[in-house]
């Protein structure tokens, strides 16, 4: 069995719920062992401090690691357009607001934007949001580190619109009588919400049990785009403390996963490039071969 430490966040729509809740991977000789953060920013750190052979996170907390200096790459992809942004009921929708940016953001002035942890996908698509909007010395956003916590700041009254993931937005339309103001392909079309990033050690000295996981990976996305309430049932079972109907529905929220990186995938991610760039989080332009290493997905033909 060849030992594999994975780190992974709450994010049910992930498919580490999936591969944690069935033997494929330990069928396949992979013993994994789980290890829980709570947002890319941490995985980062962990893979930096090299407690960690691959992790599930978003592209650009990648890219910030990289600019000081980590050696990963992104070697799968895994889900595009995983952030939504809610909001308590009184608020427009941006389609209520015809699509217009500044009428929409106009309501929020002299209101906290709740967020996962500064330097996650969700972090930099919302800043930059509010900046080509010109409001950014008007809207603040408040960093969590855990975005566990956000739904319950959002019921104790402190917060009144988020951004995060689908699950999120599940969460907080159950509990918090919140709704989705912008969809997930509206903030940022095709963002890379999650990828599979491995060490670049782990890819030169272990490439046969990466090529494993990416094909595990993969059967783990079509289980949920092709068995859609099977997948649900699992995750549910997994995870214990919420219903099938709960997954099925943060499912449906966004659901293009995919463990094959795509031109669109490639595309959106350099987009992040300059974004970074300008808010300050990374210092140079970091090029497609810093980012991606292909031969996985292309092997498998993803």
């Amino acid at each position: 069995m060849m030992k594999l430490r994975i780190g992974h966040l709450s994010t049910m729509y992930h498919t580490s719920f999936i591969l944690m809740g069935t033997d494929w991977l330990e069928k396949a000789g992979i013993e994994p062992e789980w290890k829980l953060f709570g947002g890319g920013p941490a995985i980062v750190h962990a893979l930096e401090n090299n407690e960690l052979d691959i992790g599930y996170i978003g592209l650009p907390p990648t890219m910030i690691g990289i600019d000081g200096g980590l050696d990963v790459r992104c070697i799968a992809g895994g889900h595009v357009e995983g952030t939504v942004m809610i909001a308590t009921p009184e608020f427009r929708t941006l389609e209520e607001c015809g699509y217009d940016k500044r009428n929409f953001l106009e309501q929020f002035k002299g209101h906290l934007i709740a967020c996962p942890p500064s330097g996650s996908i969700h972090d930099v698509i919302i800043r930059n949001y509010i900046k080509e909007a010109g409001f950014e010395n008007d809207i603040d956003v408040l960093n969590y580190e855990w975005a566990d916590m956000i739904p319950e700041a959002i019921a104790d009254g402190e917060i009144k619109v988020a951004v995060g993931t689908p699950s999120l937005a599940v969460v907080a339309k159950r509990y918090c009588d919140t709704k989705m103001v912008i969809p997930p392909e509206k903030l940022w079309p095709d963002n890379p919400s999650y990828g599979i990033v491995a060490t670049c050690v782990m890819i030169e000295n272990s490439p046969d049990t990466l090529l494993k996981f990416i094909k595990l990976h993969e059967n783990a996305c079509e289980f949920i785009r092709e068995n859609t309430k099977e997948a649900s049932k699992l995750v549910s079972d997994t995870i214990e403390i919420i219903d099938a109907d709960f997954v099925k529905e943060m499912y449906e929220v966004s659901p293009k996963y995919s463990a094959g990186i795509s031109e669109n995938y490639i595309g959106s991610t350099m987009r992040f490039v300059d974004v970074l760039n300008e808010l300050g989080y990374i210092s140079k332009k970091l090029e497609q071969k810093d980012i991606f290493d292909l031969r996985f997905v292309e092997e498998l033909e993803l």
